[in-house]
Formats: C-alpha cells, structure tokens, sequence
C-alpha cells in the first residue's frame, strides 16, 4: 500500500506519535505530536519525507503538547480534533504544570473536524470518524485501502480510554467503539495512543470491555 507508517513514542507518558506517508509522494502527516519533537523530525529526515501536516486526534497534553511549537517551526497546518475538544486545547498551559511538563502553548487548528471529514495525506485519503467518550471531541481516522486506523485512546489492545476526565463518558465511549468502529471489519489494524498495535477483530473476541460476548 502506498499510505506507509511509523509511531514514536513520545512524552513520559509513551503516547504514540505516528507518522503518515504516501510513498509515492514521500508527503506527510505527523499525528499527535506531544513532544519529543527532536525525535519526530529526525525520523522524518531519515527517510526524507516533507512533512506537510499535523493531525490530532484528541486535546489531551499527551497527544498535542508539541503542536503549536511544531507548527510554528515548519510553518503546518493543524487539523483536528473536533471542536467539542476546544476547551481541552484552551486548558493546555494548567495541564502543562498539572503533569511537570514543559510550559505548552495554546494553539487554534486551521480545520476542525467532523463525523464524515476526509483528510488528505499525500495522494492518500483518511476517513475521519467522530468517536467521543474519552473526550467529546475525539477523532479516529481510517484509511479505508490499507484497512488502518489510529484510534489515539479511544481503543487500545486489551482495554479501552479512560472516561474519568471532564466530560469523559464511558456509555458514549462504548457506543463510539461499537457503533462507528466495529463495522469497519474484523480486519483493520490500528495503532492505538499508548501501547501495541492490536486488530479490531482481536478485541472484539479478547477485549474485556467491548468483546461481544458482553452485549449478548
């Protein structure tokens, strides 16, 4: 397939930065950049691709921290979250000293998404799919042809996000799973905010929160 992939894990928090390429192209999106962004663009120059993009998926520190400063530095423009994750953004400098990180700066995406948004990598194209419940703005983005998805923490392999946040909450997280990405297809693969890669397929049989044998 010509979307190619590679995550970082960034921040004490390992979040799972990933970059997307079309190989064709060698044009490309960084998604959810939290920090480390010496790491980020050391990758990108290994393998010579011109990054033309940031993508988040959620407002959460871990996931956006390097936002604003790596869009600045390279001139990008940011797409995403949803806006329902606007407060989230606004609230970054507190949870910047809430977490001992460096100080973060607020930032305003140039698009926000929604439910049926299309996001162009490259030559490629990534389906957004508005899936609140960890954070009412969240977003998953899937590429239909290389049946992958990134989930940021929405999903992860044996478990599912946290709703104990500010307006988390965990029946509209379950729905968001069970409604918008289990017919996807068992097949999709997807990289998940913290930890390993898993199939939607895996964790409908295994995953303790979502399987099916839990709804009957």
């Amino acid at each position: 397939m010509s979307l190619q992939f590679h995550s970082i894990p960034v921040t004490p928090f390992q979040q799972n930065c990933t970059l997307l390429w079309c190989e064709d192209s060698k044009r490309a999106a960084v998604v959810d950049p939290g920090g480390d962004l010496d790491k980020i663009c050391a990758f990108v120059h290994k393998r010579g691709l011109r990054l033309e993009k940031i993508l988040l998926t959620h407002g959460h520190l871990d996931h956006v921290g390097g936002t604003a400063a790596l869009s600045r530095q390279l001139q990008l423009p940011i797409e995403g979250p949803h806006r329902g994750d606007q407060f989230w953004i606004e609230q970054l400098p507190m949870q910047a000293q809430m977490f001992n990180f460096p100080p973060v700066e607020v930032f305003t995406p140039d698009r926000w998404l929604a439910q049926g948004d299309i996001v162009e990598v490259g030559d490629q194209q990534l389906e957004v799919l508005h899936c609140p419940g960890h954070t009412p703005g969240h977003v998953v983005f899937f590429h239909r042809p290389s049946q992958l998805a990134l989930v940021g923490d929405v999903l992860f392999a044996g478990s599912i996000g946290r709703t104990d946040f500010p307006q988390g909450d965990h029946d509209t997280l379950i729905r968001s799973i069970t409604e918008r990405l289990w017919p996807l297809g068992d097949g999709v693969r997807f990289v998940p905010g913290h930890g390993p890669m898993s199939s939607f397929g895996q964790e409908r049989r295994t995953n303790p929160f979502v399987a099916d044998k839990r709804f009957g």
